[in-house]
């Protein structure tokens, strides 16, 4: 079984930075592609980041230059970390696992308000 916490949410100012946290803990994890999602407040769930196990990423164009995902596979970690935050990225964020089944988190609220 694969067990996935956030940590890391909370309100921010406009401009400000968060870094988020992904613990995953579970057979396989250290080789899965981990993803962040979010969804805000009645908008569909969207794809933020990912990172494969080597280490490949891919950002979602709304906040590419500004979010920078990153892994560690010794401590089955992977983080985001959110600089120049805007009001709409408002959401829960949530860690994704990717094995032969997807393993949610719970989610982690940002609020970006001034």
């Amino acid at each position: 079984q694969v067990q996935v916490v956030e940590s890391g949410g909370g309100l921010v100012q406009p401009g400000g930075s968060l870094r988020l946290s992904c613990a995953a803990s579970g057979s396989g994890v250290s080789i899965s592609v981990m993803e962040w999602y979010r969804q805000a407040p009645g908008k569909r769930r969207e794809v933020v980041a990912s990172i494969t196990s080597g280490g490949s990423t891919d950002t979602a164009d709304s906040v590419k230059g500004r979010f920078t995902i990153s892994r560690d596979n010794t401590k089955n970690m992977v983080y985001l970390q959110m600089n120049s935050l805007k009001p709409e990225d408002t959401a829960v964020y949530y860690c994704k696992v990717v094995l032969i089944r997807d393993y949610w988190g719970k989610g982690t609220l940002v609020t970006v308000s001034s």
